[in-house]
């Protein structure tokens, strides 16, 4: 899911080694209450598989029903595998993996793949073991552990994803730095997440001053998000080059009135009103939903 925008500066400081990871997520809360009290409740329905956001390759006439949403946010899983060059017979680590849902997609599409999910939360790696079997000659395995404390070896993986989870990490630079590591030079790291347009800094900040009695903490704690440009930078400073990074705002907008619509029917107010929120971040053109990929090169 998506931040909320702490301050808009692009530095962020790194925790020391063996600093405890504190994690608190009020909606996957929210959702892991609806997903065993009401399973067939729209909201359950919409994210028992994927819970990030959808992309409408046809925006203006997006079809906003349950089926809609879901079919959106399977596309939105096609479109960041396919910016980590992702293929069969690859060792593939996808971080932050909520249920499993994008190594489900992995799972399904390919062959003879080492696929790994890994989340601080042990109760969503618990519904992802009981929702996704390998099959295709694949290994699947879930793991619990830490973004920026990799529990892997050094060049154990092909290509490391991060799919709209990046924003929940203590910092990015050291995701970088552990995703480096345990990287093989010439593979694949692929993150989506939402940057702020840098040009529109300060408009931004006078207008999240101006509302800040819109603001929730719903989609809880979250890093300072990035301006546009310092990805490139945290990734040279990595050892790592940049592949690509496409701004996709506009097919992703569809999302916010499915979602408001899903929580509202479920009485998550606090939801709707932080979806509202980051909807008109991203209407005013202050946030971007970009995806950006990198190649890892030699130290």
């Amino acid at each position: 899911m998506t931040p909320i925008v702490a301050n808009s500066q692009p530095g962020e400081a790194a925790p020391a080694p063996g600093d405890p990871v504190a994690f608190e997520l009020p909606y996957f809360d929210a959702i892991l209450a609806r997903l065993e009290l009401s399973p067939e409740s729209p909201l359950s329905r919409a994210l028992q598989r994927h819970v990030h956001w959808g992309f409408f390759s046809s925006p203006d006439t997006a079809d906003d029903s349950l089926a809609g949403y879901v079919v959106a946010a399977e596309a939105m899983t096609e479109r960041v595998c396919a910016a980590g060059r992702v293929r069969s017979g690859l060792r593939i680590l996808d971080v932050g993996c909520g249920f499993g849902g994008t190594i489900a997609h992995l799972n399904e599409h390919l062959s003879g793949c080492k696929l790994v999910g890994l989340n601080i939360d042990e109760r969503q790696l618990a519904r992802a073991r009981q929702s996704v079997h390998a099959g295709s000659g694949n290994a699947v395995t879930f793991v619990q552990g830490d973004a920026c404390a990799l529990p892997f070896g050094d060049g154990e993986f092909d290509v490391v994803m991060a799919v709209e989870c990046i924003f929940h990490f203590p910092s990015r630079r050291r995701f970088f730095k552990e995703a480096r590591r345990v990287l093989r030079t010439g593979g694949t790291l692929v993150v989506s997440d939402f940057v702020v347009d840098s040009e529109k800094v300060d408009e931004m900040t006078d207008w999240t001053e101006a509302h800040a009695d819109a603001q929730s903490n719903f989609y809880g704690v979250k890093s300072a998000a990035l301006v546009s440009g310092t990805y490139a930078r945290l990734a040279r400073g990595n050892h790592f080059s940049e592949l690509a990074d496409e701004d996709i705002t506009a097919a992703t907008m569809p999302t916010y009135p499915g979602l408001k619509n899903l929580l509202s029917d479920a009485g998550l107010t606090d939801g709707v009103k932080a979806t509202a929120y980051l909807e008109e971040l991203s209407r005013m053109g202050f946030f971007q939903y970009r995806i950006l990929s990198f190649e890892a090169e030699g130290a």
